[in-house]
């Protein structure tokens, strides 16, 4: 997301490093099968709960082995536009809430033109004006992919699914630090119901991340 502002420390980076560790072994198999292989790590959590730091963090340990590494955001990929999506909501009810808000057509159709190594043009959203900007990027250019979202790790052709264990009851702080939206009543049902929507794909992970930044294969 344009404008977002990250919080990076040391719990991040240390976070990223054991990922890395985990993952390297993984992708030197694929690349061993394919050396055309191109990976994926999806990183999904609670709003708040690190998934921009964590995923920066692990892009630059990435770039620093010269593999060229491309973030993009799932929470891009909402049907309904930011300055639209609280009336619709409204209008809707808060059971609208989860998965299915996102379009998942068109994210799966970048991670296959990503696959493909084309020319794609995916949406990025301008927190400050709150709209929906189309970037070009070219895949052939990238090696691996780094998706993060609330529900990130449900996309197509994820290769390493990694779930942020900290809750919005958790991260309050960080929400309010980062500014991103103000936390009253109705933003609180929000988080409640993107809660129970993020903790269902829990069983999909295969590292988890808990809250002291420690990671653990899933069991």
């Amino acid at each position: 997301m344009l404008g977002d502002v990250l919080l990076i420390n040391d719990l991040h980076k240390h976070a990223a490093q054991q990922i890395l560790d985990y993952m390297m072994p993984i992708r030197d198999e694929k690349l061993a099968q394919d050396p055309d292989y191109k990976f994926i790590v999806g990183i999904s959590g609670e709003s708040g709960a690190g998934k921009s730091e964590l995923s920066h963090s692990l892009a630059l340990l990435l770039k620093a082995k010269n593999i060229r590494v491309k973030v993009i955001h799932a929470d891009n990929y909402y049907k309904i536009p930011p300055l639209l999506r609280k009336e619709w909501r409204l209008s809707k009810g808060l059971n609208v809430i989860g998965p299915n808000e996102y379009d998942w057509d068109l994210l799966n159709k970048n991670i296959k033109e990503f696959k493909e190594d084309m020319i794609a043009r995916i949406p990025c959203i301008d927190i400050i004006p709150e709209q929906v900007d189309d970037l070009i990027t070219d895949f052939q250019k990238i090696n691996l992919l780094i998706i993060d979202g609330l529900y990130a790790i449900k996309a197509n052709q994820v290769d390493l699914k990694v779930f942020l264990e900290l809750t919005y009851l958790e991260t309050k702080m960080m929400q309010l630090m980062r500014g991103k939206e103000e936390v009253d009543e109705y933003r609180t049902k929000i988080l409640e119901r993107e809660h129970m929507g993020v903790m269902s794909l829990k069983p999909l992970a295969e590292l988890y991340v808990d809250k002291n930044y420690d990671v653990k294969p899933a069991d």
